[in-house]
């Protein structure tokens, strides 16, 4: 199982620089250049509902869960 972000997407979707979205979100931009390449373990809400506000977009576009099924296969015998 993994999540997964796609803040590169959405962002790329609005057109949105990096530098424009931290600017905008109060943030800086290696905290989001992190969020971007998945390199974090948590996020605040408070900075995801900033990202969601700026980029008007709900966090499902941002956070995705991917379920592996090979796993789940192996835990059920």
């Amino acid at each position: 199982m993994a999540i997964i972000l796609r803040l590169d997407r959405v962002m790329a979707d609005r057109k949105m620089s990096l530098n424009e979205l931290a600017e905008q979100v109060g943030v800086a931009n290696v905290n989001l250049s992190n969020i971007k390449r998945g390199k974090i373990s948590a996020i605040r809400f408070s900075t995801l509902n900033a990202i969601c506000d700026v980029l008007n977009c709900q966090p499902g576009d941002i956070i995705e869960f991917q379920k592996d099924t090979a796993g789940d296969q192996n835990a059920a015998k």
